[in-house]
C-alpha cells in the first residue's frame, strides 16, 4: 500500500465498497425489513453494524498512527462478519438475490481489511 496516494479516507477501495453497502442497505433493505416486526428488530442492528464498519475505519485513518489504524481496521472487519452472519440470517425475510450480493459484497469487504492489515505499517 503506497501511503502516499491516500489522502483521505475516501482514497481506500474498502471504505468506498463499505459506503456502497451501507446506502443500499438504506435504499432497499431497510425499506423491506421495516414491513415486519422482526424485520424492524434486525434492522436495526443492522443499521448500527453497517455503519460501525465505515466509522470504524474514519476513525482509524483519522488518528494517523500504524497501530490505531490497524487496530480499527480489525473492527471494521469484525463489524462487516457480524453483517454478514444477520444477512444469512434475514433469508426469511429479504430475497435471496439480494442476500447474496450483500454476503459476497461484506466478504469481499472482510479480504480487502484483511489485506489492508497485514500490509499497513
Amino acid at each position: 500500500m503506497d501511503k502516499k496516494s491516500i489522502k483521505c479516507i475516501e482514497d481506500f477501495d474498502v471504505y468506498r465498497k463499505a459506503v456502497k453497502v451501507f446506502n443500499d442497505f438504506l435504499e432497499y433493505d431497510l425499506v423491506v425489513l421495516q414491513k415486519s416486526f422482526i424485520g424492524r428488530t434486525l434492522a436495526a442492528n443492522q443499521l448500527r453494524c453497517l455503519d460501525s464498519i465505515c466509522a470504524n475505519m474514519e476513525e482509524g485513518y483519522e488518528r494517523k498512527s500504524g497501530n490505531d489504524i490497524k487496530n480499527f481496521f480489525r473492527m471494521s472487519k469484525g463489524s462487516a462478519g457480524e453483517a454478514r452472519g444477520r444477512y444469512k440470517r434475514l433469508s426469511k425475510v429479504l430475497p435471496q438475490n439480494v442476500i447474496d450480493n450483500r454476503v459476497k459484497e461484506l466478504h469481499e469487504i472482510r479480504a480487502m481489511l484483511s489485506s489492508l492489515i497485514l500490509k499497513w505499517k
